[in-house]
């Protein structure tokens, strides 16, 4: 797809910031069950089943794997389903998920939610998102993606809170129902009433033609031989990686050092602070090169990191974790921005599913490097300063620009 042109796009009555409103619903339910409600789930299924924690642990682990081999295929999908009913069966796959979590009785149910679960990431997860957001944004891409991504971080703001508050006073399976009814009736009237491709949209994916269903494929071949495509993926996966082992171990490092209490502030000033993040960025990064901007960001995380370690004053951790959060959200919003200006349309949708595929493989990997690095050593410190590295690594090679600008004219 390629973005209508000839549109006020700052205008609040473009239809394209409904979309906006649509793909914030469907960010703040899919990450908020999705990724930060697994911790509730983790501790009531063990308290409610007796089973092990490795057991909800490892089902997390697949969910997140099998996500990563389905969102390959987003693009295949759009083109024989259209957009719409994938977001529709993304949106029945969670709903399922959520409730299959509050009425399960055996182990078995446990994988088949999570499974479901995958599904509905694959269809309203950050590619389909992505994807929509990009069709009908040109000017202000980065500040509809920034908006629509801010219900990622709201959904563990928001939900993870609720769910534990509703846990307590009328039980785990109630508390899932009602959020899951909750969930159906606010997303379901956005969807069917906002989502779609604009009308002035030309189709490039689309399955009009008999050949059509065979190029995404090949886009993936040719994507996989562009340094472009690598220079962008691999630093962002690189960055998720030490991301994401910062985020699982920022408790445990912090609590013998500030407190629970304050540990806990941490997280929350983290969060609130990528909140903000997504928003000053999307005011200004339509006008900035995204690949400086990501080198920025990493470059933040690392020297937020590095005081990080030299300090053990509460005032100055929580400012680093501040820091941190800042460009926490920006590493799945830089992605998008890349690929449009460097690689098309035409791919985009393929390019998006295969790079947060190869991102979110190697990002699950973070939080076991990081734990086994504090098993080796018996501190944080090489685990973290080891995070400093990869960083700087990242934003070293995301500046790299093999043909820059070109596009895979063959896609």
């Amino acid at each position: 797809m390629i973005a209508a042109t000839g549109v006020d796009e700052s205008s609040l009555h473009y239809r394209g910031w409904r979309v906006v409103l649509a793909c914030f619903l469907m960010a703040f339910f899919m990450f908020g069950f999705g990724l930060y409600g697994q911790g509730v789930y983790l501790a009531e299924l063990q308290r409610a089943h007796g089973w092990p924690g490795t057991l909800v642990s490892a089902a997390s682990t697949f969910s997140f794997l099998l996500t990563a081999v389905l969102v390959i295929f987003t693009d295949d999908l759009l083109a024989r389903i259209g957009l719409r009913s994938l977001i529709l069966c993304g949106l029945a796959a969670l709903a399922a998920s959520t409730v299959l979590l509050a009425l399960m009785q055996t182990s078995w149910q446990l994988y088949l939610a999570y499974a479901l679960m995958s599904v509905g990431w694959t269809g309203m997860g950050t590619v389909v998102i992505a994807t929509v957001l990009n069709s009908w944004f040109e000017r202000r891409r980065g500040l509809a993606l920034s908006l629509a991504f801010n219900g990622a971080t709201c959904g563990g703001i928001v939900l993870v809170p609720l769910l534990l508050s509703l846990t307590g006073s009328i039980g785990f399976r109630s508390a899932m129902l009602v959020a899951t009814i909750v969930m159906v009736v606010l997303v379901l009237p956005v969807v069917v009433g906002f989502i779609g491709w604009p009308a002035e949209s030309v189709r490039i994916t689309g399955g009009r033609t008999g050949g059509a269903a065979a190029a995404p494929a090949h886009s993936r071949k040719t994507l996989l031989a562009s340094a472009a495509f690598w220079t962008m993926v691999l630093p962002i996966a690189i960055a998720l990686l030490a991301q994401m082992g910062f985020i699982i171990h920022q408790v445990t490092f912090l609590e013998p050092l500030i407190g629970r209490a304050s540990a806990g502030l941490a997280v929350t000033i983290m969060a609130a602070m990528a909140v903000v993040g997504r928003l000053s960025l999307g005011l200004f990064v339509d006008r900035l090169d995204p690949r400086l901007a990501c080198a920025a960001s990493m470059t933040s995380q690392a020297a937020a990191l590095f005081v990080l370690l030299q300090s053990t004053s509460p005032a100055v951790l929580l400012a680093c974790c501040a820091v941190y959060g800042f460009s926490i959200g920006n590493m799945i919003t830089f992605p998008p921005l890349i690929i449009q200006r460097e690689i098309g349309s035409a791919a985009f949708a393929a390019a998006m599913g295969l790079g947060t595929s190869i991102s979110g493989i190697v990002s699950a990997f973070g939080p076991g490097i990081v734990g086994l690095a504090r098993s080796f050593t018996g501190n944080y410190t090489t685990a973290f300063a080891m995070c400093v590295v990869l960083d700087l690594v990242a934003a070293g090679i995301v500046l790299w620009r093999p043909g820059a600008r070109a596009k895979l004219a063959a896609l």
